[in-house]
């Protein structure tokens, strides 16, 4: 197996186990549990199904970890194409790796709150949810912060597809176009914060058909790649 089919490979299988991560934490649990839900349900239903909560922080966790093992695969696979655009792409997500794990605090702040320590016993039960929801609500806005750094690496990254000559050149550009959506997603919640669920409701199919296709691509034709220097 040579060097470009194993990290065509191995770049396929972290962005599938990434983004099947990311769905269950980002959009399952937190439509199951809490999502439009008052601080009083929101914790009812956080305790009911504290395993699934549970799961969720570790699934996030996981999906971060695999970001991270993806685009050094990525950077193996197409640094032969652009080096400097294959650098600008890892120092991307680097940026953003950190941002991702902090904010799985807010998560567990939640637990903390909603387990009742004794030192938490100076706030009654409502006091006690409400912070448990503003940590939740803070953890839904360091995503819009992750966000900005989801999008910009794909700008690089979409760069390189189009230049390599083995990735077709239509998926380089959903790359740019997902870069540009997830950014604009990122500013309306900063700048006009009232339009953002209109504007979220045009970008969901923008974002998932941005990286979908050379998931796919990495998984299905990947293997089947021949050394860059042979492609050349």
């Amino acid at each position: 197996m040579s060097s470009t089919d194993s990290a065509a490979r191995g770049a396929g299988i972290l962005y599938l186990i990434m983004g099947l991560t990311a769905v269950f934490s980002y959009e399952y649990v937190p439509h199951t549990l809490f999502m439009h839900a008052n601080a009083t349900t929101a914790a009812n239903n956080i305790v009911a199904h504290q395993m699934l909560f549970r799961i969720s922080i570790v699934s996030e966790l996981i999906s971060v970890t695999a970001f991270l093992f993806l685009v050094r695969a990525l950077y193996g696979l197409l640094k032969g194409v652009d080096k400097k655009h294959a650098s600008l792409m890892v120092t991307l997500v680097l940026v953003s790796i950190p941002i991702s794990f902090l904010n799985v605090l807010n998560e567990i702040a939640v637990l903390l709150l909603l387990r009742g320590p004794d030192f938490l016993s100076v706030f009654d039960k409502p006091q006690l949810e409400g912070m448990a929801l503003l940590f939740i609500r803070l953890h839904g806005q360091g995503l819009f912060v992750a966000q900005i750094f989801w999008g910009l690496w794909l700008f690089p990254f979409g760069v390189l597809v189009m230049k390599s000559g083995f990735i077709p050149r239509f998926m380089g550009v959903l790359l740019i176009l997902g870069c540009f959506t997830y950014i604009i997603v990122s500013l309306t919640w900063l700048l006009l914060p009232d339009y953002l669920s209109a504007v979220n409701q045009f970008a969901t199919l923008p974002e998932a058909a941005a990286e979908l296709p050379i998931l796919l691509w990495l998984l299905i034709k990947g293997p089947k790649l021949q050394p860059l220097a042979a492609t050349a």
